[in-house]
């Protein structure tokens, strides 16, 4: 069973990714914020998706994704999707180059969040 943290700073949000995730067969690990977020997923090597947003505080997804990417996180298999209401070519780029694999723009369809989240947790 794949591990795969939501990183988002609305509750609502949290629980509409975890309602459109109960069909994959997936364990669930919320975070509030960027830095909860890396906080949870260097003390957890078993987390192979993650689902960030980019507007949070105390750390940015664009921030979390970077600090991932540097620390080797990324490198050694974690996979990130960015869902988001962002649309900002800058922003995308600066997501890829830390190593995002996919951007989703909010609102989402539960259907395709959760294809591409078991395409990159297989």
């Amino acid at each position: 069973m794949s591990k795969i943290i939501i990183v988002d700073d609305s509750a609502t949000m949290r629980s509409q990714v975890r309602q459109a995730l109960a069909a994959g067969n997936f364990q669930l690990v919320e975070a509030v914020d960027g830095q909860d977020g890396l906080d949870k997923v260097n003390a957890d090597p078993d987390i192979s998706v993650m689902i960030l947003d980019v507007n949070m505080p105390r750390m940015n997804g664009i921030e979390l994704a970077e600090a991932l990417s540097k620390n080797g996180r990324v490198a050694k298999g974690l996979k990130i999707v960015m869902l988001t209401t962002e649309g900002h070519a800058d922003l995308i780029q600066r997501a890829k180059a830390a190593g995002a694999k996919g951007w989703i723009v909010k609102p989402f369809k539960p259907d395709l969040l959760l294809a591409a989240v078991q395409k990159m947790a297989a």
